[in-house]
């Protein structure tokens, strides 16, 4: 889904969002620049994988917080892992470096990426913010939206403190 069909999805639905257009960002020193509704409520995405190349992971924290992946792996039993590649999320989420979103997770047609969420997000007042497959945009929504289209999609969700 292109940012404009993840725009139809959510208005088809009826799911509540906001839309902030922004400039094209690619890190989070880089959004740091743009001037958001809801700061607290924005999220940081990693996708990552095992050594093994065999499991993939999307890792969505609060902007502000620090993954550290050895304990990440150390908590959840996974074998060691690093950053897929550039053709890895393409292959798998149909996305390009610096707009990595859970929203790319719906074009996971394989269902073969596990989803971990931050249980931060479901803090009052319960909102996320993530890209609509596109990094000059971010889409404000409920996170329990957010985790009901993913989980209905079918794709592996764990919610956790990271």
């Amino acid at each position: 889904m292109n940012k404009q069909e993840v725009y139809e999805y959510l208005k088809n639905r009826g799911i509540w969002h906001e839309i902030t257009e922004h400039k094209a960002v690619y890190n989070m020193e880089e959004l740091s620049g743009v001037e958001l509704p809801y700061p607290a409520a924005d999220a940081k995405n990693l996708f990552v994988r095992d050594d093994k190349k065999r499991s993939y992971y999307l890792i969505t924290v609060p902007g502000s917080k620090r993954v550290d992946l050895k304990e990440f792996r150390r908590k959840n039993g996974t074998r060691p892992l690093s950053f897929a590649s550039k053709e890895e999320l393409m292959e798998h989420l149909k996305l390009l470096p610096g707009a990595v979103t859970p929203l790319g997770l719906l074009s996971d047609e394989a269902r073969s990426v596990q989803f971990f969420l931050d249980k931060a997000f479901l803090e009052d007042p319960g909102l996320i913010g993530v890209h609509p497959n596109d990094n000059t945009a971010t889409v404000w929504m409920k996170t329990e939206d957010l985790l009901k289209i993913i989980e209905e999609h079918g794709s592996r969700v764990c919610l956790l403190e990271i």
